[in-house]
């Protein structure tokens, strides 16, 4: 690539951020059209150190098991499973094109990023044990689910979790749903698996590079203009495509783009902190993701659980997460994010969030005014015997939530994850926390579709050779969920611990 900044390089896809969106967002076209030119910019110097960092996420394969927040009861008591169903299917989606992955050889290390770990939701007090029951009742019916246990038996209790057993008053009810098929993801690890596939196959990769603006060019093509961080040199590259799958910095990139699909939006920074630890003596006597219900007030992302976690190799456990704030939209970004974020087109948005968002608002200073030992007697509600000394605070990464105009032109606080595209198909953004990573296949498959109407069609046979269930629904397909499922497990060699038979 050229360096005079005078003279355009051209490319036909440029995509914004080596994380986890940008790099199965690579690896997806590239198999689709492998004569295509890619370029890659990343304004740190590491692939995946932010959001998609395993230390700045929960690591968790969200298929909607043990989320509650996914499973709300509705006013007349009959549990909504729809946003469950639809969290799962997604997963299905990036799981299978994790198996095809695998066996093409581009995901050469699978246990360096995935791992069987059982999803577990836990319950205390009688009406939230009859709210499990009911939960594990209506979900059981959809074949994703069906293998999914419920246990109120203080003795299977300890026997599974015997960490969160040690020294618990089992005269308050308890209650778990327990699904064996569950994974703990490292999303560090795969996205730099999946950039060494694109770099392999003549992606062109620019670390410590900065996206400092973009325009549109009177054949729609876009001209994106870089910064070398380390050296200040310019340069600019001209595309036919952009992706900003740049985490908490997609929104200022789309605003600075220009494009009217993002007026209205806003973004709200939200950062994390988890107890961490990795004393074999605790990692040994618990492996399972179990969350648990969400403070009154809190918002969806602030739901705690007590987590296994593998990362290079090693077994942790994490548990939080315990919110934190900055008007930072990354990490490693500027407390100017949010004041410059806010523009004419989403003051109202802004203004609106403040007003209507007031529990969240109460909910972030208490947070912010606890101290460590009140974090550890939060964790103390899932491992009564904890000690402050066994465990430390680790710094998670920033999201940021979505705030969007609602029908009313106030702001309304989304917890999701939102693909934006300009209407001509030439830029694309990805905004969102949670369920975020987990949904990366089929958010980058929705991506090729908005974005690509002409050529998608001609991709749909290479795509459904990599996910056989494209265009179905699994929760109808019960057969067909059976055939992919247990071949994914197989082939990525998720049999859980205790091996058990059956499992979904």
């Amino acid at each position: 690539m050229s360096d005079n900044a005078k003279s355009d390089a051209r490319t036909d896809v440029v995509l914004v951020g080596a994380g986890i969106m940008s790099a199965t967002l690579g690896a997806l076209l590239r198999l689709v059209e492998p004569d295509w030119s890619i370029t890659l910019v990343e304004r740190l110097d590491a692939a995946a150190a932010e959001s998609s960092d395993p230390w700045n996420n929960a690591g968790t394969g969200h298929s909607a098991l043990c989320e509650l927040n996914y499973t709300p009861q509705k006013p007349d008591g009959t549990i909504d499973i729809a946003k469950a169903i639809n969290i799962n299917e997604q997963f299905q989606v990036t799981r299978q094109f994790w198996t095809y992955a695998h066996e093409n050889g581009i995901l050469t290390d699978v246990r360096s990023f995935l791992n069987a770990v059982p999803h577990v939701s836990f319950v205390q007090g009688a009406e939230h044990v009859d709210y499990l029951r009911r939960r594990q009742e209506t979900l059981i019916r959809n074949p994703l689910f069906a293998s999914m246990e419920f246990i109120d038996d203080p003795d299977e209790f300890a026997r599974r979790l015997p960490l969160m057993a040690e020294g618990r008053d089992f005269s308050v009810p308890v209650a778990l749903n327990w699904t064996e098929g569950g994974t703990d993801v490292d999303f560090g690890a795969l996205s730099r698996q999946l950039l060494a596939f694109g770099t392999a196959q003549g992606m062109d990769t620019l670390f410590g590079h900065e996206v400092r603006d973009l325009d549109q060019e009177s054949d729609g093509s876009w001209t994106v203009k870089i910064l070398n961080r380390r050296t200040g040199e310019k340069r600019r590259i001209r595309s036919k495509f952009v992706f900003i799958g740049a985490g908490g910095g997609a929104l200022p990139l789309l605003q600075k783009a220009g494009i009217k699909e993002v007026k209205g939006f806003g973004g709200f920074p939200v950062s994390g902190q988890w107890l961490r630890t990795n004393k074999p003596e605790l990692t040994g006597r618990h492996h399972a993701k179990v969350y648990g219900l969400a403070p009154t007030g809190a918002p969806p992302m602030s739901v705690p659980h007590l987590d296994t976690r593998v990362i290079t190799g090693k077994d942790w456990l994490l548990f939080g997460p315990f919110a934190g704030w900055s008007p930072k939209f990354l990490k490693t970004g500027k407390v100017t994010d949010l004041p410059l974020s806010v523009k004419p087109d989403n003051l109202l948005s802004m203004i609106g969030v403040g007003l209507t968002e007031l529990s969240l608002l109460k909910y972030l200073i208490g947070e912010l005014l606890q101290s460590f030992g009140d974090r550890v007697n939060t964790l103390r509600q899932f491992a009564p015997t904890a000690q402050g000394n066994d465990w430390e605070i680790d710094i998670a990464g920033q999201r940021v939530q979505v705030i969007r105009r609602d029908s009313k032109k106030l702001g309304i606080l989304e917890f999701g994850t939102t693909v934006l595209a300009a209407a001509d198909g030439s830029i694309a953004g990805l905004l969102g926390a949670s369920p975020g990573a987990s949904t990366a296949v089929p958010a980058m498959m929705e991506v090729m579709q908005r974005c690509f109407p002409g050529d998608y069609p001609g991709w749909e046979p290479k795509l459904k050779e990599m996910v056989p269930s494209l265009g179905s629904k699994l929760s109808d397909e019960p057969r067909l969920f059976a055939e992919v499922w247990d071949h994914g497990t197989k082939v990525l060699g998720l049999q859980s611990r205790s091996d058990a038979a059956g499992v979904v």
